[in-house]
């Protein structure tokens, strides 16, 4: 299991930094905004009236005023928190499994702030998939397109967002390069004319450009997939855009 990398060493709070929604309950209100951001907030009182909203939990905006505080480490209490509130959305999604192959939970990471900033921050969607997990996602399904596009687009995002390969000055997008070699050589022109065999191939074309451009491999291991995801929106808080953004419409920082 990956371990939650950089914590702070020497506290002794038991401070409260994840809040659980889902079930028809939530820890955290619509008033929580500045503890929860904008959307931890809303998700915690659209849970609490009755909507049906699948469960998860909001890392507090907290826990980013310590990373930077404190050189970009998280406090030594969250790995367990975050460990533990995935069990509870595991619970409340009728036994489902985070990193489980039979009966597959997926998670995405998304990112918020007190003060809206649309478009300024990242997302991470389809944690959990890996070669044996789409598979299991197949098999639930019937679906091998819907698997293998889903995992080559979370392959893409999880490269660009967490592992930093994008393009470099004038080049193209790397990952849009290999989807459109496929397409030249198939004479198509739709994504949607690629068949199963093809969205394979760019899984393991997008991976290969992930070590190549990175020097690591993706991580097939939804822990570390997690963990990977917390790190870059936490970093896209201090990003050119984010930075900007906030700059020009008075945010703090």
């Amino acid at each position: 299991m990956a371990k939650a990398k950089k914590a702070a060493k020497g506290s002794t709070s038991r401070k409260k930094y994840v809040y659980f929604f889902g079930d028809g309950n939530a820890e955290g209100t619509g008033k929580m905004r500045n503890l929860l951001g904008g959307k931890g907030a809303n998700l915690a009182e659209m849970c609490s009236i009755g909507i049906p909203v699948p469960a998860g939990f909001t890392i507090t905006t907290e826990v980013c005023t310590y990373y930077y505080d404190h050189g970009k480490k998280y406090p030594p209490e969250l790995e367990k928190q975050v460990l533990d509130n995935i069990r509870k959305i595991e619970r409340a999604m009728g036994g489902k499994k985070f990193g489980d192959v039979k009966n597959p939970l997926l998670l995405s990471v998304r990112s918020g702030a007190r003060v809206s900033m649309p478009g300024m921050m990242e997302t991470v969607l389809n944690l959990g998939l890996n070669d044996e997990i789409v598979e299991s996602m197949i098999a639930k399904t019937q679906n091998p397109r819907f698997g293998w596009d889903s995992y080559r687009r979370f392959v893409q995002t999880y490269g660009d967002v967490v592992m930093g390969v994008t393009a470099e000055g004038k080049e193209h997008d790397p990952y849009e390069v290999a989807i459109d070699a496929i397409k030249e050589r198939r004479g198509i022109t739709s994504d949607l004319d690629m068949t199963v065999e093809d969205l394979k191939e760019l899984v393991v074309t997008f991976k290969k450009i992930i070590k190549e451009r990175s020097g690591q491999d993706f991580p097939s291991d939804p822990m570390e997939q997690i963990w990977g995801g917390i790190g870059a929106v936490f970093g896209s808080w201090n990003g050119a855009r984010a930075i900007t953004y906030r700059r020009i419409n008075g945010i703090p920082q």
